[in-house]
């Protein structure tokens, strides 16, 4: 078996037993809570009226096989993991009987096509300007940047959130402060609708990926700060090689292989940041569909909103460790 194929059995292996360790965690934390989906859901159907009691008990154990919460605990796992493997969660508890499969469907494309815009802009803006600042040292304009990264860093994404709806909600309110696109517009693939969506979408991405270039700026800065003092830089800059060559070839070409690291181990905090973010701004995405689900007790759909983000985000860590290889070449002769 060839290193790199090696490495990938690795890197599968690992997401395996991640993807199983936190659903199963997602499992036992929502169960060992004190709500019970089927009382609730019997609840909220004879409320308006008498009922039976043979009635009441059919509705029960009916309830019961849809939930997944008959027989014993062991029963219980199982049909589960059953559900789990098909992506059948089962009926929504606060939108009965609407299966939670469907309202993860609707959610999955906004916080899909949010977090890969901000994630990937962020990214490449903040290590492209911090390289620069690493290089070009004496720059004022990108020595006033590194001042701005600093500030911005330490910044939750909920208080840029905040700050962002605040300035162009009320202050100068040019810009759409919550949902995903006019109420008026059709949805479909036409221009419309797409002007509508990206107009909707400048303040979510906004306060995601100001936060996140500081944090890439000065890590690419730092990084790039101690490649130019290697031995093969400086005999490139002596032997009279490009100041534009050596920035590209020999300068980012070697310090962003640790910011691809950086980008896989901070997907796990960026998609946290974007669950608060969503419902700062009323964003329909699996944020916001989360904590309307934790409001409403409604755990299966906690659950399964739960599984989805552990599977993609272990999926986008995947990908990235797989092509780390093809950027470094020593991780493939490993």
């Amino acid at each position: 078996m060839t290193s790199y194929g090696s490495y990938l059995l690795k890197r599968l292996a690992q997401f395996v037993l991640v993807v199983f360790i936190g659903i199963n965690v997602t499992y036992f934390i929502t169960h060992a809570t004190p709500i019970d989906p089927v009382e609730q859901t019997i609840s909220a159907a004879t409320s308006f009226g008498q009922t039976s009691p043979a009635a009441i008990e059919t509705m029960r154990e009916s309830l019961r096989e849809l939930y997944g919460v008959g027989g014993n605990a062991l029963d219980q796992y199982l049909v589960f993991w059953k559900r789990i493997l098909v992506a059948d969660f089962g009926p929504s508890l606060s939108a009965f009987p609407t299966p939670v499969s469907t309202l993860i469907a609707r959610a999955v494309p906004w916080t899909a096509g949010l977090l890969t815009i901000a994630t990937l802009l962020a990214w490449a803006l903040g290590n492209l300007l911090g390289g620069l600042a690493g290089y070009y040292r004496d720059s004022r304009v990108l020595k006033a940047m590194g001042v701005v990264a600093m500030g911005l860093h330490p910044i939750p994404y909920y208080i840029v959130a905040f700050v962002l709806l605040i300035v162009f909600g009320f202050v100068w309110p040019v810009l759409p402060i919550t949902g995903a696109h006019d109420l008026g517009v059709e949805r479909s693939l036409n221009l419309p609708f797409i002007l509508s969506v990206l107009k909707h979408a400048i303040l979510p991405a906004m306060s995601l990926i100001l936060v996140g270039i500081g944090s890439w700026f000065m890590g690419m800065r730092a990084l790039v700060s101690n490649v130019v003092t290697e031995d093969y830089t400086v005999y490139a800059e002596l032997a009279g090689v490009k100041r534009s060559r050596i920035m590209r070839s020999y300068v980012m070409r070697n310090a962003i292989t640790p910011q691809v690291t950086g980008l896989a181990m901070s997907l796990g905090a960026i998609f946290n940041g974007a669950i608060i973010t969503e419902q700062v701004f009323g964003y329909p995405g699996l944020g916001t569909l989360l904590i309307s689900a934790v409001h409403a007790g409604d755990y299966s759909l906690v659950i399964g909103v739960t599984s989805v983000s552990i599977i993609a985000v272990s999926a986008a860590v995947l990908l990235v460790d797989l092509a780390y290889p093809l950027l470094d070449p020593r991780v493939r002769e490993r």
